[in-house]
């Protein structure tokens, strides 16, 4: 096998003309207190770098770590269920792991697919002119930290379980669409991050209508009452000097852009003739969130909200 790409989390392998092996590894500590629910979300977060490089997923192997002498036996088993229930939904088994007796609980996947060489979709291959396109709306790292604070609704705590697990299968069909030029998943960098990560890849700037970006709200009223996650804040130091405001640019909207996700949604970077197909993918997927959000154009590589 030689390698032929790498993106985020994931690498690429040729086997030959017709087919390559994209594998990921990605493993957390809980968001949630469910045990079923984070296994869920655990799984459907590491097999999204298989689908962002256009990969379609084959296997997974199970990364276990659990403090076996306080965690209760049938704990483990959920959220191991958990986790099979989302490898099942992607149609592929669980074939074997690795587990440790670890003083906090972990729990991913380290995913294998298969895709065709010439449809690896990457961060780094941006066109000036190209419309950027999310799938699923912001807001995941606030809603887990009103949970930590006892303060997100029963509601609130559905939606965030319903966008965590909902595999970001509309990957394996932008892959097949030349009009795509460039795919990631938003996650632990926030929109900004991941979206920076592809200027940066092609040299452009990129401009983002704020007013477009899907949100969840019971993220907005909880950020506007100023919770949020101390990532948001190291996400904006780390890379805020090359993300510009307006002026008109309020606390909340900063933090909006560098909230963290987990299993966020594919970010897509396609030509303008391109836009109506992608939408209508992540719609027949059950992305009715998915929205255009700003375009990219020649530029220093950073981005200019309005």
């Amino acid at each position: 096998m030689v390698g032929i790409e790498t993106a985020d989390d994931a690498a690429v392998y040729r086997l030959n003309d017709t087919q390559a092996i994209v594998a990921t590894t990605d493993f957390f500590m809980p968001i949630v207190d469910d045990p079923r629910d984070f296994g869920r979300i655990a799984a459907a977060n590491a097999l999204s770098d298989v689908y962002a490089m256009g990969g379609r997923p084959i296997f997974a192997l199970a990364v276990v770590g659990m403090p076996i002498a306080k965690l209760p036996e049938e704990v483990i088993h959920a959220i191991l269920a958990g986790g099979a229930e989302i490898c099942a939904a992607a149609g592929i088994p669980i074939a074997g792991g690795h587990t440790i007796d670890a003083p906090e609980p972990i729990y991913g996947l380290v995913g294998i697919g298969i895709v065709h060489p010439d449809q690896v979709k990457t961060n780094r291959g941006a066109r000036a002119g190209d419309v950027l396109i999310l799938g699923k709306p912001l807001g995941i790292g606030i809603l887990s930290a009103a949970l930590k604070k006892d303060v997100l609704t029963p509601q609130g705590y559905a939606e965030m379980v319903r966008w965590t697990t909902q595999l970001n299968t509309t990957g394996i069909q932008l892959a097949q669409m030349p009009g795509v030029h460039a795919v990631t998943d938003v996650t632990g960098f926030g929109f900004a991050g991941h979206l920076l990560e592809i200027c940066r890849g092609a040299q452009l700037t990129a401009e983002v209508e704020f007013a477009r970006l899907p949100l969840i709200d019971e993220a907005v009223t909880h950020l506007r009452a100023g919770i949020a996650t101390g990532a948001s804040s190291r996400n904006w130091d780390s890379y805020g000097d090359a993300v510009l405001l307006a002026q008109t640019f309020l606390e909340w909207q900063q933090k909006m852009l560098t909230d963290p996700q987990t299993s966020g949604g594919l970010l897509v970077a396609c030509a303008p003739d391109s836009v109506d197909e992608v939408l209508a993918a992540f719609r027949a997927d059950g992305f009715e969130r998915a929205a255009v959000v700003g375009h990219l154009a020649d530029g220093l590589a950073q981005i200019s909200v309005i």
